[in-house]
């Protein structure tokens, strides 16, 4: 419901985004309300409620779908309900915004997306470093030649994970939980980025290995991507190495911009001399993101981060699986056909 220009949320997962950032950017926002959460455990969901002052708990997702005062839903559930939770949202006339990655595969984006549209409803990714200042000064930048034409992008992403051997790991490492590893999780966010700042790819190159943690799934992974007009993107992320980086630059015909970290406040621009920027993004990340989903329901625009802009980072992530089991360079605009070169 909107009542005096106002977005009543309802949240699924109640979580550690949640916990962290979630909770209070829908909070702090100016247009929103935070007026439900669900959780399965009724005790847990109390508990949640109480510490976060959040009004109405529902022990059933359905239930909190139903209940025709809230306008929009936030899931922060794990990635293989993002696809179902979407479509039942939308069915239920609610607005979504759903955490990265989008799901499981382009094949669940689209039936989300779809679905949302076809019963008038907004979808948003959280995608939230779109709304980096670095990462829009970055564009700004490009858009204005800054550094000539764009050749080579590096993008280093380690985060070491410290997990103990025969311990339950967590669904971000399950397969049918979480839909890969490293990339899935943590990479997808500069394959968005990527996606931003350089349009559809045109090839994925990739190489997934289990180097050191006792998971299923990926712990190191590399990409080669090419985007229009021959810019290639070099990705490397690894849960294996320390220290921690996170190195984004890009490499031009006049020069180049670098972001480390990328989650960072500062971009180095070297063409003829040297200009540091110093621009700090939000002290909460998700604020700005929800901010926007707010003015995109009262303003009936399209978010900042719909639907078939977040399904770019799973292509990305698609191709580049598809590429590490065949040791083939895969074609992203074939894989909604199912076909791959």
């Amino acid at each position: 419901m909107i009542v005096d220009r106002e977005v009543t949320w309802g949240l699924a997962g109640c979580g550690d985004i949640a916990e962290k950032r979630v909770v209070k950017a829908i909070q702090a926002s100016a247009r929103g309300r935070l007026a439900g959460c669900t959780r399965r455990d009724p005790r847990r969901l109390a508990e949640f409620q109480s510490r976060h002052s959040i009004p109405t708990g529902y022990a059933d997702y359905r239930d909190m779908l139903g209940d025709p005062e809230l306008a929009a839903v936030y899931l922060a559930t794990p990635v293989w309900l993002h696809s179902s939770q979407t479509i039942e949202a939308a069915e239920n006339g609610k607005h979504v915004l759903c955490e990265k990655p989008m799901a499981m595969n382009p094949q669940e984006c689209r039936r989300m997306i779809d679905a949302c549209r076809g019963n008038g409803v907004k979808l948003g990714v959280a995608y939230y470093r779109r709304f980096y200042p670095v990462v829009l000064k970055m564009k700004d930048l490009l858009d204005r030649g800054a550094i000539g034409r764009p050749i080579l992008v590096r993008s280093t992403l380690v985060e070491h994970a410290r997990l103990n051997e025969g311990g339950h790991p967590g669904w971000r490492f399950v397969r049918n939980r979480g839909g890969g590893g490293l990339l899935m999780d943590m990479a997808s966010h500069r394959l968005d980025v990527l996606a931003m700042l350089f349009g559809p790819p045109e090839s994925v190159s990739a190489l997934t290995d289990t180097r050191v943690c006792p998971i299923e799934v990926e712990d190191t992974g590399s990409l080669l991507i090419r985007f229009a007009g021959g810019i290639h993107a070099m990705v490397f992320a690894s849960h294996c190495v320390d220290p921690p980086r996170d190195d984004f630059e890009i490499l031009g015909t006049e020069g180049c911009l670098k972001s480390a970290p990328l989650n960072g406040d500062r971009l180095e621009l070297t063409g003829a001399g040297v200009t540091t920027f110093s621009i700090p993004k939000a002290e909460n990340v998700h604020r700005p993101l929800v901010e926007d989903f707010n003015g995109a329901i009262l303003e009936d625009r399209s978010p900042a981060v719909p639907g078939e802009e977040g399904m770019k980072a799973s292509l990305l992530l698609e191709a580049a699986y598809l590429s590490a089991q065949s040791g083939k360079v895969v074609r992203p605009d074939r894989l909604t056909d199912g076909g791959e070169s």
